[in-house]
């Protein structure tokens, strides 16, 4: 049976091919990239505090688009990869915090099936039995390998979880994970809404800027912004799939949120920014722009920010 292939609004996609990659490929070998500095680790990780947490909100830091989040007494997890490889490349920085160390993880979100974001090696090693919330599509790479609790969900889907509104919204993007399954599962980021106050962080996932931004700062109030500011160089190449560190800031501002955590930078080389370029390029348009710096929170791997929302 033919799979139904997914598609950005707009139709807007990378069009780039093989002449792109090699012209790319050239272009890599002339730059000299220090990959020595690292993103810091916190100094202090708080384990025990998060294995006791029911009742606070908390947001930790793993490294790239990986979350710990604490809402609604529940423990969630975004795009969970532990992996110490991507490709031929090792992992930069180690995880914020040992896989072992977490609490029984409740819900698993996952914005998209590339192997940065969604990781099967790290997801049987989770404590816990989670519901996997992932995008329409890629219930069937999940069922495959045995894993029951899995709702799939397409764009401006919502679903409630024992208080906690989970809302599945547009980003622009693809996916691939074998020769033969480009598109064939969507992409995306969540919303999550505590209820009854409706506070709400917004896991953006990945994505280029887009117009979907301004849509969905019509249909919510946004509190909390993770969103992904590296792997955009060269930006003839990634734009459209990679949001640079300006554009995020203009999102943001887009969005009406109120605290922008940056994430999607430093533990993996995707492509030829570093994590230290991507954040230093944030913050110097951060303060171009005049932003009110307490709106910025820069976390370290591994951190905790409870934002007591």
């Amino acid at each position: 049976m033919k799979r139904e292939i997914y598609s950005n609004l707009d139709g807007i996609e990378n069009t780039k091919g093989i002449k792109d990659m090699l012209r790319w490929s050239k272009e890599r070998r002339g730059k000299k990239k220090d990959l020595s500095v690292q993103i810091p680790q916190a100094e202090n990780k708080e384990v025990s505090r998060l294995n006791q947490n029911k009742l606070q909100i908390s947001i930790t830091w793993i490294g790239h688009s990986t979350f710990l989040i604490q809402m609604a007494g529940l423990n969630i997890i975004t795009d969970p990869v532990w992996a110490g490889r991507m490709g031929v490349q090792k992992r930069l920085t180690e995880p914020g915090l040992p896989i072992e160390s977490l609490p029984p993880i409740d819900i698993v979100l996952i914005s998209h099936g590339h192997y940065d974001h969604l990781d099967f090696g790290t997801i049987k090693r989770l404590k816990g039995t989670p519901v996997f919330y992932v995008p329409i599509g890629l219930k069937r790479a999940f069922a495959k390998r045995g894993y029951k609790n899995i709702v799939e969900a397409n764009w401006w889907e919502s679903f409630s979880h024992r208080g906690l509104k989970l809302s599945f919204v547009p980003a622009q993007h693809w996916t691939k994970r074998s020769l033969t399954d480009t598109n064939t599962s969507h992409w995306g980021g969540w919303i999550m809404e505590a209820d009854p106050s409706a506070r709400s962080v917004y896991f953006v996932g990945d994505t280029g800027y887009f117009r979907g931004f301004k849509e969905i700062a019509s249909r919510f109030d946004i509190d909390i912004v993770l969103m992904p500011i590296g792997a955009y160089e060269p930006e003839w190449f990634m734009s459209v799939s990679h949001i640079n560190p300006e554009d995020s800031i203009k999102a943001f501002k887009e969005l009406d949120g109120k605290l922008f955590i940056p994430m999607h930078y430093g533990a993996y080389r995707l492509a030829d920014d570093t994590g230290p370029e991507a954040l230093d390029r944030l913050i110097a348009h951060w303060e171009k722009e005049a932003m009110d710096s307490g709106m910025l929170k820069v976390l370290k791997i591994g951190e905790t920010l409870w934002p007591g929302l």
